[in-house]
Order: C-alpha cells, then sequence, then structure tokens
C-alpha cells in the first residue's frame, strides 16, 4: 500500500479520495468537504456520515460542561469535537510524517506545550468516545488500541442505548485496566483529577 502523493490541490469531495491509500496529516489539511474524517496509522475512517444524534451530543456538552466548569481556573484545557488530536511517530515528525489524526468527542490535556492553533500533539490525559451508530467497532477496537499505545492515561466508552459508561486506565505497563462500568445511579470518579466526579444521572440526564 503506496503513501498517497501529496496534491497541490485542494480536495472538495470525499469521494475524490482513495480509501485504499495511506494518507497524512498534511494530506488532511487540504480536505474541504462536509465529512468529518479520521486518520489512524494512515487509513482513512469517515466518522460519521451525517449529524450524530441529538443524545449523542447532548451527553457530549453534559460532560464536557461539568469537566470545564471544574477546570476554570486550572493549568487544564477541555475540548469537545471537532478537535484534532494528532499522533506523530516522534517528537520531530513533520506533517507528512504524522499518520494519525482523530477527533474524540472530548479531549482532556494537562499540559499546555502539546496545543496549539490546530488542536493537539500527542497523547491528550483523558478521552472520552460516545458510541454512535457504526463507530462501536472503532471505538472498542481501532481507538482503544490507538489510545493505549499512545498513552492516554484514561479512557471513557459511553453506550448511550446501555446507558453506561466503561472506563479504562493506563497501568505502568502501558496496559489498559478496565476500572469499572457505570450503568446506574452514582457518582463516576475522574481518576487522573483526584476527589473529582460527575454523576452518572447528569450523563443520561434523570432527575
Amino acid at each position: 500500500m503506496g503513501i498517497a502523493k501529496l496534491n497541490p490541490g485542494i480536495i472538495r469531495d470525499i469521494r475524490q479520495l482513495d480509501p485504499d491509500k495511506r494518507y497524512s496529516y498534511a494530506d488532511y489539511l487540504k480536505w474541504q468537504f462536509d465529512e468529518y474524517v479520521e486518520l489512524i496509522k494512515g487509513k482513512l475512517f469517515q466518522k460519521m456520515s451525517q449529524a450524530p444524534a441529538r443524545e449523542h451530543q447532548r451527553i457530549v456538552m453534559a460532560i464536557s460542561g461539568k469537566l470545564f466548569q471544574y477546570l476554570t481556573g486550572k493549568p487544564c484545557d477541555v475540548y469537545p469535537a471537532p478537535f484534532d488530536v494528532r499522533f506523530p511517530s516522534s517528537d520531530t515528525a513533520t506533517d507528512e510524517k504524522t499518520y494519525t489524526v482523530v477527533q474524540p468527542d472530548i479531549s482532556l490535556i494537562r499540559d499546555p506545550s502539546k496545543l496549539d492553533d490546530r488542536g493537539c500533539v500527542g497523547a491528550p490525559d483523558m478521552i472520552v468516545e460516545v458510541v454512535s451508530r457504526g463507530t462501536a467497532i472503532r471505538d472498542w477496537n481501532f481507538k482503544y488500541n490507538l489510545y493505549q499505545e499512545t498513552g492516554v492515561k484514561e479512557y471513557w466508552i459511553i453506550e448511550p442505548v446501555d446507558r453506561s459508561v466503561t472506563i479504562f486506565i493506563l497501568t505502568e505497563e502501558n496496559k489498559y485496566l478496565q476500572t469499572g462500568v457505570y450503568a446506574e445511579e452514582t457518582d463516576i470518579p475522574v481518576s487522573i483529577l483526584p476527589g473529582f466526579s460527575i454523576k452518572w444521572g447528569d450523563i443520561f440526564n434523570t432527575p
């Protein structure tokens, strides 16, 4: 599988892309179409074919709002999608040599040096993905492996249909340990923010 050659022209139609080619972040910057896409090790993934469901967006706003409120005045930042997170292969990797860029539903970054005007370079400390129609395999497989490999310390997967929150914490052996599955009214701790938790009912809008 060859690396796609850079085209000086702007791509305005996703149908111009070859799903069998390997793309870089430099290619990604030239795409100007309505669809949101992600690259995982050069492979093209369409994030979604239509606007996310209302419940998906409500959950994203509920969690990001709680985090934003708690982090106000603290040296941390939280960003909901669309927000680009790039995973370069090395500290000196150029745009042409960066083959992974994703848009997590929520990213929390404690190291301001990872932030630039285009998003985040390197692993956020915490990522939340809310499963949408067609994204379950990506969230539970491709992204699970990616976030574990790149050092994301805390990974939440939220299933709106099951009304559950599954949490993985990165161990000292750089492997994810599932620390809990929350599917009923309780406080859900955010491990990277000691002493802070989010209520299950706030996520799923229960009285």
